[in-house]
């Protein structure tokens, strides 16, 4: 028997690698000989770039950035000096987890860290960036990054604005004659797991802005300042601001794709394909995944929906497992099981019975 096992992180309880590694010990619990492929999984959020390079080999470069807040923190990026490529996960430097929730202020949170991982990465020699989208704690649209980057936001008077919303409701002009011309020579891609424009009542503000600690007035206000920016911005930016993903990570899609001509790639495929899912999974005869909540946002480009999208190719049957299973993503268990690992959760799932102990023995513990 082939057994895969793929999946996401479970926030807060396991990484990736952690979530496969308790699969497979189940599984073999289960049946002794099995052949068990680990193939940790991410959609551009957290483990994004571990789960790259645990495929590639690619050397972890250790660089200190500023978190969201400004505070410094240990990030770094995944670097191939063959394909001079870095590989860079947003979350690493501006992510919500590494904020305790009473010191989240979205207001004054940047991508002024992200930035700096960028620039690193050019400095390595950077012809190829990957950047994982998602587990910001940012709403800036993007502008510290750019910032960091060689772009400046004035206000009316002419000054130098600190790219964080707060400041930014007064920008006047978005000046970009400064801009790293290194970027002009460099492919970006991003990994995004979501489609949302910049703006609107599917932006970036009103739908992610609240995970945030945005209360209703900060979303008004955020998809204000975000408005405003987009107004000023050059042409091909603002354009940009109604693409699929540009308000992926609080509008870091939009300056992604409108400043520095990034391509969106959902992450569950751009992952997948790296790291050879599709291959392992055709000779499987079980894949196992899951992420620590499966619901109607799971349908939307994460990874449990993008591990079964493969198998479903290959008529190989999927066991996700989920710390939670809420009954919106009752359209996913159409064709796979859907498997609750936390009893203390109820959920409307069905009991996985080709190895009970492999849904519900050892990753209990996450």
């Amino acid at each position: 028997m082939i057994v895969v096992c793929a999946p996401d992180s479970y926030k807060e309880s396991m990484t990736a690698p952690e979530a496969a590694q308790a699969m497979a010990d189940g599984v073999r619990d289960v049946v002794p000989d099995a052949v068990v492929i680990q193939l940790p999984m991410s959609d551009g959020g957290e483990g994004f770039v571990a789960s790259i390079a645990a495929a590639t080999g690619d050397a972890w470069v250790a660089v200190e950035v500023p978190d969201a807040l400004g505070r410094p923190i240990k990030a770094g990026y995944a670097w191939s000096q063959a394909a001079h490529r870095a590989v860079i996960e947003m979350a690493s430097a501006a992510g919500l987890e590494a904020i305790a929730p009473g010191h989240r202020d979205v207001r004054r949170s940047s991508t002024v860290g992200v930035g700096r991982l960028v620039h690193a990465a050019l400095d390595a020699g950077a012809r190829h960036l990957v950047i994982g989208l998602g587990g910001s704690a940012t709403n800036d649209a993007g502008a510290g990054l750019l910032s960091e980057l060689g772009a400046v936001f004035r206000d009316q008077d002419g000054e130098a604005l600190t790219p964080v919303p707060a400041e930014l409701d007064r920008c006047c002009a978005i000046d970009i004659s400064r801009l790293d011309p290194r970027l002009k020579s460099c492919v970006v891609e991003a990994a995004c797991d979501v489609s949302n424009p910049l703006l609107g009542p599917t932006g970036a503000s009103a739908v992610y802005g609240p995970q945030k600690g945005a209360m209703p007035e900060d979303v008004a206000y955020l998809d204000g300042v975000l408005s405003r920016l987009a107004a000023m911005a050059p042409p091909t930016a603002r354009l940009a601001a109604v693409l699929p993903g540009a308000g992926a990570a609080g509008g870091l899609g939009w300056a992604l794709l409108g400043f520095l001509g990034a391509r969106m790639r959902p992450g569950v495929e751009l992952v997948a394909e790296t790291i050879g899912l599709e291959a392992a999974v055709a000779v499987a005869d079980l894949v196992l995944t899951g992420e620590g909540s499966v619901d109607a946002q799971t349908l939307s480009g994460k990874t449990p929906a993008g591990v079964a999208a493969v198998s479903r190719r290959h008529g190989v049957r999927v066991v996700v497992l989920g710390g939670r299973v809420l009954a919106d993503a009752a359209a996913l268990a159409a064709d796979v099981d859907l498997v609750t690992i936390n009893r203390r959760v109820s959920s409307s799932t069905k009991l996985c019975t080709v190895a009970p102990r492999t849904c519900g023995g050892r990753s209990q513990s996450g």
